[in-house]
């Protein structure tokens, strides 16, 4: 691993927050902290990486039965992955 692909200061604290999410069962944050990610992953042009976290957000509200569930389902077709 280089330095540029050293996660940063912000990557951990998400990965902290998920951690502590999945800790608590908190299907809310969960939901927020994948699409969270998924949007930083966007940002940064890694588009494999934010339909990866996009995914987990999209799971989670399916379980979670939230209305957001459509939502992510549409932005993953956007992307190609979701027929």
């Amino acid at each position: 691993m280089t330095a540029a692909d050293a996660p940063s200061a912000d990557d951990r604290s998400l990965d902290r927050a998920l951690c502590a999410a999945h800790a608590r069962a908190d299907a809310g944050a969960l939901i927020r902290l994948y699409d969270a990610a998924a949007q930083r992953r966007l940002a940064d042009g890694r588009l494999d990486a934010a339909c990866f976290y996009l995914t987990h957000a999209y799971v989670h509200a399916l379980e979670a039965g939230s209305d957001q569930a459509s939502a992510f389902r549409a932005r993953l077709r956007d992307h190609g992955r979701e027929d």
